[in-house]
């Protein structure tokens, strides 16, 4: 998409910081980090998300998510890692074209991933489990 942000940044028009890049894939520091290493995957072929993606390509992603991360763990040290993919704006995504945030975490780095969890009778479960699978 010509007015994409990411493709353009994916495709080598606007500079990065570049950490690893093949003919599918661009992984860039993220501007705005979380922590130090804050990294995004960005996909060279525009989808909007996850749903737009191709099976191949998904997979590809999370694969190279893990030879990133590992990476991470080895050079930077870390503590943990977080892998996040946002799929629209009530789920948080402010840039439509996909791409997976790598988050290094480091013990106190007083980053929190939240949400609040709620309970759900067994009987709700099944409800939903039924809903999804049928």
């Amino acid at each position: 998409m010509s007015d994409c942000i990411f493709c353009k940044i994916a495709q080598g028009e606007i500079p990065s910081k570049t950490i690893y890049e093949d003919e599918k894939f661009r992984v860039i520091l993220d501007l705005a980090p979380v922590t130090k290493g804050h990294a995004l995957i960005l996909p060279k072929k525009h989808a909007i998300n996850l749903f737009e993606l191709s099976d191949e390509t998904a997979a590809e992603a999370i694969v190279l998510a893990k030879k990133i991360a590992g990476k991470m763990r080895e050079k930077l040290k870390c503590d943990g890692l977080n892998l996040l993919q946002n799929n629209g704006e009530t789920a948080g995504q402010t840039i439509h074209h996909f791409h997976i945030h790598v988050i290094p975490r480091y013990e106190g780095d007083g980053q929190e991933l939240g949400w609040v969890p709620n309970e759900a009778t067994q009987e709700e479960l099944e409800m939903v489990r039924k809903e999804i699978t049928e």
